[in-house]
């Protein structure tokens, strides 16, 4: 292993078929990883960080010959195509995933991650959500070499003196989080049952509503935040009763059920059900992982904190009077 070799690996999992492995397919696509690191971290639902510095000296390969070894085996034992991004650190490993076509390996090496990351736009780097990145671009920021070039001060008047801190080092290609070995995932599951087929979509709404308060307080009374929902949804067709389901990532792990929200009634609406007899709805938040390691993007937005802390009344006020205390105005009536 050279001085300038990159020694962590983030991989992006596409079954030949399309679409990401299924959960017992991943588990075993994290089993494949093991063989090379014990330094795995599992980002469901379809990729994975490694840590392979050790493995880049045991094998005595460099880091592209290492990931095409595990691209060959993924592909022969599991039919998983993979996409896979090389680089000094997570933050950087993962951008680099971004920028590789499945089948191929994009390495940025040691000494090159401000070269590669200053012409990204400034809200690729972690923790820039779309409110801040307008902060950054309304002072001319707009991209990570811009913010990489402005002095710390600056950054830290215009973010706080922590963020303005995190974000100058971020674009310089720093990044103090390291892999963290982990299982997969695990998910948890609710689910509603209508008393006879019902065709009102205003219930079923109302039903996923309740699902994912109900998901959001259990997430968050567990430390827990989740990076994607499967909807399923039971209906009568003509042969008697079918079951449909369909899964989506979050835009960033969370537990918020005002996102959770979002996201089921996004999924519902994909369904493009027509006056459609419906008879349950499960819900399951997949790709679980602990809340204090899970990053959330920054924001200015007032009404995305107030929301916030109106949540953490509510949990407070369920865990003293009951779950049924506090309850959103969809399902007061």
């Amino acid at each position: 292993m050279t001085e300038d070799s990159a020694g962590v690996l983030y991989l992006r999992f596409r079954r030949t078929t399309g679409g990401p492995p299924g959960g017992a397919a991943y588990a075993e696509l994290l089993a494949l990883l093991g063989a090379f690191t014990p330094v795995v971290e599992a980002a469901p639902p379809d990729g994975a960080l490694a840590d392979v510095g050790g493995a880049l000296r045991y094998f005595g390969r460099d880091v592209e010959d290492l990931a095409s070894v595990i691209r060959v085996r993924a592909l022969a034992l599991h039919g998983v195509d993979c996409a896979i991004g090389a680089g000094p650190n997570p933050m950087v490993a993962r951008l680099a995933a971004r920028r590789a076509a499945p089948g191929t390996t994009f390495v940025v090496a040691r000494g090159a991650e401000a070269a590669f990351l200053a012409p990204l736009p400034a809200a690729a780097l972690d923790g820039v959500g779309t409110s801040m990145a307008r902060t950054l671009c309304g002072y001319g920021l707009d991209s990570v070499g811009r913010i990489a070039a402005a002095p710390l001060a600056t950054l830290q008047r215009i973010t706080g003196v922590r963020t303005g801190r995190e974000l100058w080092e971020r674009a310089r290609g720093i990044d103090r989080t390291r892999v963290t070995p982990n299982a997969a995932a695990r998910s948890i599951a609710a689910e509603r049952t209508f008393p006879y087929d019902e065709l009102a979509p205003e219930r079923h709404r109302r039903a996923l509503l309740s699902l994912t308060e109900e998901l959001g307080a259990r997430l968050r009374g567990e430390g827990q935040v989740c990076r994607s929902l499967a909807l399923s949804v039971r209906y009568a067709d003509r042969t008697g009763y079918a079951t449909l389901t369909r899964s989506r990532a979050l835009g960033e792990p969370t537990a918020h059920s005002a996102a959770l929200t979002d996201l089921a009634y996004r999924i519902h609406e994909s369904f493009g059900f027509q006056r459609a007899r419906v008879r349950g709805i499960a819900l399951r938040a997949e790709g679980l992982t602990d809340a204090a390691r899970a990053s959330r993007q920054l924001t200015f937005d007032p009404a995305d904190e107030r929301s916030h802390r109106i949540e953490e009344v509510a949990d407070r006020l369920r865990e003293k009077f009951g779950p049924g205390a506090v309850k959103p105005a969809g399902l007061a009536a």
